[in-house]
């Protein structure tokens, strides 16, 4: 996306310059003078295209994790409860970050607060690091005076959302080790042992087996070809992203993800659990509906379920419940939208959201651990069936030459 430098005087009178992703330089003033900035000059920044392409794929590029705005926030949410000023409250938390990347992140809102711009409009400015979710839960906070009450609950959501994304991490790392080395064990055999054979095979004189043949033939394959082969699975990476950059790949690949067998099933329960736990910590921070289910579709990470929660949104605008057109979608399950339907009706729907959550939260802990306790016999058991083939393919040719040798 385009950046523009832009220059403008806030609303205390300070003129701050900084820089601004937009689609066009039309979008980019319209979000600033959203901010209440008078803008005074902007213009886009030209960037070399390969050095942009290096930019996206760089795996080294600087980014704010998890588990720092976790802590972050925490730390935040403790200070500004225990009545120290936002400023200096800041200012703390700039010696604690260990980041650089971060640090001048925080630094440069602590400046912009201090020039009189507000929390909320100086966290904007950094969306790589502050989600649109963060940001409007601190706006619910300030418009509400409650800020010390919303960093609570947005550093309680984020620890939960963290343990639940690494329990499912955690799960899948061992079966992931054990294929890569299923599949490096696997080459090495095909690719450096079979050829060693294969010059004690050709002194024989005679035809050898058929899967003594067939894997010959493979290990010739990758070894003529190998440079191909390593390009396939980056190619492949790369397509692949390259259609999720667009909005009908991304769509299309999200559909297909949840229909899929063991992990679609997993993933919805996922998406349920993040749905839940987010709607319900934005309604019990006083972030109005609409606002709540334009944010939650935003963040939802899954293309099929922002439709859906889009959808609702539309429905809801226009007078409707959320339940009914949540049950429309036939994304969310049966229970979901019963319990929704009973929080609507008794008034008490953040509350039941949060139930909904804490449920598919187990319920995602007990998939992954079942999942996990299924992978790892059936990889042991395709490498055991591999390694097996590959050996017997060996020693057929060997042991017709030792039937042949006893009959002489």
């Amino acid at each position: 996306m385009p950046q523009f430098s832009y220059k403008v005087r806030a609303v205390g009178g300070a003129i701050v310059t900084a820089l601004i992703e937009a689609s066009d330089k039309r979008t980019a003033m319209d979000k600033l003078r959203a901010q209440k900035l008078m803008v005074m000059d902007i213009n886009e920044v030209t960037i070399n295209p390969v050095v942009a392409v290096l930019k996206q794929i760089n795996p080294f590029k600087p980014t704010v994790s998890s588990k720092e705005l976790v802590l972050f926030s925490r730390q935040f949410s403790t200070l500004v409860t225990a009545g120290v000023p936002i400023v200096q409250g800041l200012g703390i938390l700039i010696d604690q970050v260990e980041s650089p990347f971060f640090k001048a992140i925080i630094t440069k809102i602590r400046e912009d607060i201090e020039q009189g711009i507000s929390i909320t409009d100086a966290l904007k400015k950094h969306p790589k690091a502050f989600s649109e979710l963060y940001v409007s839960m601190i706006k619910a906070g300030e418009v509400g005076g409650i800020l010390d009450t919303i960093l609570e609950r947005l550093s309680t959501y984020l620890e939960s959302t963290e343990e639940l994304k690494g329990k499912v991490k955690g799960a899948m790392v061992y079966p992931a080790v054990i294929s890569t080395v299923a599949g490096c064990v696997t080459l090495f055999l095909i690719i450096f042992i079979i050829p060693t054979f294969q010059s004690i095979f050709s002194s024989f004189g005679s035809e050898l087996p058929l899967p003594t043949r067939v894997l010959i033939g493979l290990s010739g394959i990758l070894r003529h070809y190998f440079i191909l082969i390593i390009a396939f699975p980056i190619a492949s990476f790369f397509g692949f992203k390259r259609i999720r950059d667009t909005d009908k790949g991304r769509y299309i690949t999200d559909y297909y993800a949840l229909k899929l067998p063991l992990f679609g099933i997993l993933l919805k329960k996922l998406a349920v659990a993040k749905f839940s736990r987010t709607l319900g910590t934005l309604m019990k921070s006083g972030v109005p509906i609409l606002q709540a289910l334009e944010t939650v579709g935003k963040t939802s990470g899954n293309t099929v379920v922002e439709k859906a929660i889009e959808m609702t949104c539309a429905s809801v605008r226009e007078g409707e419940s959320i339940a009914d057109p949540l049950k429309k979608t036939a994304v969310f399950p049966p229970m979901v939208i019963q319990m929704v339907a009973i929080g609507e009706a008794t008034g008490t729907l953040d509350t039941m959201l949060s139930k909904i959550a804490d449920f598919y939260d187990q319920e995602v802990d007990v998939s992954v651990k079942g999942l996990t306790s299924m992978i790892e016999p059936l990889i042991m058991v395709a490498m055991g069936i591999v390694i097996g083939a590959i050996v017997l393919a060996m020693f057929m040719p060997m042991f017709e030459m030792g039937q042949m040798a006893g009959k002489s």
